[in-house]
C-alpha cells in the first residue's frame, strides 16, 4: 500500500512555493527584530553575537531560501527530471525553519545542536539537488552543488569560532559565503537575463558573449578571492576596479532601452548595477576612502535584495502560469528596495552625520517592499496553478 503524501498542497508542489514564502516572511521578521535590537528595544539569548545573528540569518537564512526555491525549481527545468516535492519538501523547509529558531534556545539547547541544526540545510540541499543532475547526466550543473558546498563551508566556519573549535574564522565565513552568493548570482545572470529579456521585450535578440561573460565571473573570483586571504589594499582595490570594468561591459552588451518600460527586467539590470557599485566602493573601502559596511550592504541589500525580489516575482508568475507583467504594487515594491539601498549605502556617503536616520529609513523601506510582496505573492504560492497545469 503506496504511503499517503502528508503535505499534497499546491504550496509544496514545487521548490520555489514554500522558500520564496519563507524569504518573504524572514525578510521581515529578521529586520523586525534586529531593528527592535538596534533601538535597545529587544534582548534575548542568542547562540550567535547579535552583529553575527544578522549577518549570517540575512545571508543564510533569507538568501539560502531564496538560493533553495530558485534551484529545486530550475534544476527541473535544466533536466527534465522531477525535484523534491510534498513531504521531503516540506521536510527540507521545516529544517531550514528549525535553523532560524534554535539559536534563541541557546540556555536550553546545547551549543553544538544548535549549529548541527543549522549547518545541515545546506548540505542536504545541495544533495537532493544534484540527484535530478545526476540522474540526467548532466554532470556541468554540480558546478551550483559546489557552490552550495562552499556555502556551507563558509557557515561551518562561523559556527566553528562559535564553539571554540577555531579563532577568527567567523568573519572569514561570512566573507565566503557572500562571495559565494555574489558569484552565484553572476552565473545565473549569464543564464537567464538574456532570456528574459527576449521573452519580456519582443523583436529583441541579446547577443551573448561567452568570454565576456568569463571575464566578468572570473575577475570578480579573483577580487574575492584577493580581499579574503591578501591583506593587501592596492591589490584589493586593482582586482575590484577591473571586476568592475568588466561586469559593466557585461551589463551594457545586454543592455535594450525598452527594459525601462518592463519593471520585472528593469529590476534585475538595477539589482546587477548594485554590485558593480559594490566592486566599486569595495575598491574605495581598501584605501579607507568609505566605510567598508556601506560596500558590503551594496552586495546585500543592493544585489541580494533587490535582485532576489525580482527574481521571486518573476519566477513566481510564470511558475504559476500567470502573465509575466508586474503589478503596480509590486512595481512599488521594487522602488522601495531600492530606496532601502540609497538611504543604506549612498546617503551615509554624502552625510554621515545622519547615519543612524538613514538606517532607519532603510530598515522602513525594506520591511515596506516586502510586505507588499508579501502581499501579492503569497495567495499565488499558495494555490494551483491560473492555466490548470500541474507544476
Amino acid at each position: 500500500m503506496k504511503a499517503q503524501n502528508i503535505f499534497h498542497y499546491p504550496l509544496f508542489a514545487l521548490g520555489f512555493r514554500p522558500f520564496f514564502t519563507l524569504a518573504g516572511l524572514s525578510a521581515l521578521l529578521l529586520l523586525t527584530v534586529w531593528s527592535a535590537i538596534v533601538k535597545g528595544t529587544w534582548s534575548g539569548d542568542n547562540y550567535f553575537p547579535n552583529n553575527n545573528w544578522h549577518g549570517h540569518e540575512m545571508l543564510l537564512g533569507y538568501t539560502s531560501a531564496v538560493i533553495a526555491g530558485f534551484f529545486l525549481t530550475a534544476v527541473k527545468n535544466w533536466t527534465g527530471k522531477a525535484s523534491l516535492t510534498g513531504d521531503a519538501l516540506a521536510g527540507l523547509c521545516l529544517l531550514w525553519l528549525y535553523g532560524r529558531i534554535v539559536p534563541f534556545y541557546a540556555n536550553l539547547l546545547p551549543d553544538t545542536l544548535i549549529a548541527a541544526i543549522d549547518f545541515a540545510f545546506l548540505p542536504i540541499l545541495a544533495y537532493q539537488s544534484s540527484k535530478p543532475i545526476i540522474a540526467s547526466k548532466q554532470y556541468h550543473l554540480l558546478f551550483f552543488t559546489a557552490m552550495l558546498l562552499l556555502m556551507a563551508l563558509g557557515n561551518a566556519l562561523i559556527h566553528a569560532e562559535i564553539l571554540g573549535l577555531s579563532q577568527a574564522t567567523s568573519q572569514l565565513g561570512m566573507s565566503l559565503v557572500l562571495a559565494i552568493i555574489i558569484l552565484l548570482i553572476l552565473v545565473i545572470a549569464g543564464k537567464v537575463f538574456p532570456f528574459f529579456i527576449e521573452r519580456g521585450l519582443s523583436s529583441t535578440i541579446i547577443i551573448k558573449n561567452p568570454l565576456l561573460d568569463q571575464l566578468a565571473i572570473a575577475t570578480a573570483a579573483i577580487a574575492f578571492t584577493c580581499q579574503l586571504f591578501f591583506d593587501m589594499p592596492a591589490l584589493i582595490a586593482g582586482t575590484f576596479v577591473v571586476a568592475a570594468i568588466a561586469n559593466i561591459a557585461r551589463l551594457s552588451a545586454w543592455y535594450v532601452g525598452r527594459i525601462w518600460y518592463v519593471p520585472l527586467l528593469w529590476i534585475l539590470y538595477v539589482g546587477y548595477g548594485w554590485i558593480i557599485v559594490g566592486f566599486v566602493l569595495t575598491a574605495l573601502a581598501a584605501y579607507q576612502v568609505v566605510l567598508p559596511s556601506l560596500a558590503m550592504h551594496a552586495f546585500t541589500i543592493g544585489g541580494i535584495g533587490v535582485l532576489t525580489l525580482g527574481m521571486m516575482a518573476r519566477v513566481s508568475l510564470g511558475h504559476t502560469g500567470r502573465l509575466l507583467k508586474a503589478s503596480n504594487t509590486i512595481a512599488i515594491a521594487f522602488l522601495l528596495l531600492n530606496l532601502a539601498v540609497m538611504f543604506r549605502v549612498l546617503m551615509p556617503i554624502a552625510m554621515i552625520g545622519w547615519y543612524n536616520a538613514f538606517l532607519y529609513i532603510s530598515i522602513l523601506c525594506w520591511l515596506a517592499a516586502f510586505a507588499l510582496f508579501v502581499f501579492v505573492y503569497l495567495p499565488m504560492l499558495s494555490g494551483n496553478r491560473v492555466d490548470g497545469k500541474a507544476d
